[in-house]
């Protein structure tokens, strides 16, 4: 049952055969067998879980069914704010934090009849290390390897079984990379697509949420649910939502996919470069046209340009808690938020233009295909430690590990990553779609092309 999708359930608590009141038991009783080891979760709502689980149940047996999501059980990252509820961020500086009033997003979800399971464990500040006060989550396809940052308990939480859906939010690649080490599929959407009301700011200019799941379909229903305007925050984009799923089922017959050979499998590991090439010949099988594009050479400076971008917003956004409480954040973030507070106008400016310049590149390369394809991550999930992920020095990040990710994140474009097989060593590995301004519908369909041609969306962990 734990690893059922959101579509497959959905039409069964419609018709009552599954109690949403059991789904919810069902679900707790998952994070009470795993989440001692795994520790996807910051905090469990078990009460507020059950009392939302027996609300929904009744609505449903009057005959009041609100759509798919109803009676379903979901998590949120825990940057979601989450009313009486503690929202930390990953951050022991915020370990009181209880907040007054429910994020949008949360907002949204409850409306659409979902079921809170709690909240997920994250890197600090949704940034690179963990704060040393709070738990680290682990991979549950093999013990002590990483789990991708920041929204790493939503990617563990999503491939153990322990939410049929979560909520994360991704600034350099924060959906993408915990989806795609945890085997799960991760939708970033377009930036203002999802309101950030309520959610914790990373990096304000950069910053999305988005769902993990364990289907493209099952992505297209949260993403439903979760988008649209919101005067709470004026950088929501003022569109219509459009139905997710109206390209489901519909193929990918005529599809034109970019595809640069220099960069969409560059310097990877030869067992995860063969499973993107095998996944675009899926594609190709499938009746998709591989179109090649170059990306543009401004490229590898250009995601340079990110952690100036990103530590000078993310200091903005902590200006109440750094330097005044500098001791009580993790060695990461409180390098992060120290280069922050160091760079001029002057280079944050130049940024902002090498920014400008790779979107509008971006722009040219996309400009005669409907998609580009390319890995989400540059590595699969590999051994690390506590003290490592503890005491990560960001001063030694590669910024060209983002390459695949700061570029859609710069732009604001949508993306999805689906599970496209396994690496040498065992660990999932997925391939990325990154699509135009608003073209969300079309990736879940892409997706569940691919999902119908393959079956590496139901491999699950041994757990």
């Amino acid at each position: 049952m734990h690893y059922k999708t959101i579509s497959e359930l959905a039409p069964l608590v419609e018709s009552g055969e599954i109690s949403p009141v059991e789904l919810t038991q069902s679900q707790l009783a998952r994070i009470e067998q795993l989440d001692g080891r795994l520790k996807a979760y910051a905090t469990v709502t078990a009460d507020l879980a059950m009392e939302q689980a027996r609300q929904v149940e009744k609505e449903i047996g009057e005959g009041y069914y609100r759509g798919k999501l109803h009676g379903i059980p979901i998590a949120v990252k825990d940057l979601c704010a989450t009313a009486g509820i503690r929202t930390m961020g990953g951050s022991a500086v915020f370990a009181d934090n209880i907040p007054e009033s429910d994020s949008t997003v949360v907002i949204k979800l409850r409306e659409a009849g979902s079921v809170l399971l709690g909240k997920l464990n994250m890197t600090e500040g949704a940034m690179g290390g963990y704060n040393p006060k709070l738990q680290l989550p682990d991979n549950p396809w093999k013990e002590s390897h990483f789990t991708g940052g920041s929204s790493s308990g939503s990617g563990v939480a999503t491939a153990a079984g322990m939410a049929f859906g979560t909520l994360g939010s991704d600034t350099g690649g924060s959906i993408r990379h915990p989806s795609a080490v945890c085997g799960t599929v991760g939708l970033k959407p377009t930036w203002g697509r999802v309101s950030r009301h309520g959610v914790m700011d990373l990096a304000q200019s950069l910053d999305h949420v988005g769902p993990l799941t364990r289907s493209a379909k099952d992505a297209g229903i949260v993403l439903q649910a979760i988008a649209g305007t919101d005067p709470n925050d004026p950088t929501s984009l003022p569109h219509g939502v459009p139905d997710m799923l109206s390209s489901v089922g519909k193929g990918v017959e005529g599809l034109k996919i970019g595809w640069d050979d220099g960069y969409s499998t560059v310097d990877l590991e030869p067992s995860y470069s063969q499973a993107i090439e095998d996944a675009m010949k899926v594609m190709e099988g499938l009746g998709a046209k591989i179109v090649p594009v170059k990306m543009p050479e401004i490229l590898r400076e250009a995601v340079a340009a990110w952690p100036v971008i990103c530590t000078s917003e993310a200091a903005a956004a902590h200006i109440e808690t750094y330097p005044s409480q500098a001791d009580e954040y993790g060695v990461f973030l409180r390098a992060w938020l120290k280069n922050g507070t160091t760079h001029t106008s002057v280079e944050y400016a130049e940024a902002h233009n090498l920014r400008l310049a790779l979107n509008g590149g971006l722009r040219k390369t996309m400009r005669d295909v409907d998609v580009l394809a390319s890995a989400p991550t540059s590595r699969a999930g590999y051994p690390i430690t506590p003290d490592e992920m503890y005491n990560l020095d960001p001063n030694g990040r590669d910024p060209w590990s983002g390459r695949f990710t700061v570029p859609t994140d710069f732009a604001g474009l949508p993306t999805i990553n689906l599970p496209c097989g396994l690496d040498v060593t065992g660990m999932p590995v997925s391939i990325q779609f990154a699509g135009h301004h608003l073209s969300e519908p079309v990736l879940v369909g892409i997706g569940d092309a691919f999902e119908g041609a393959t079956d590496f969306h139901n491999l699950h962990p041994p757990v």
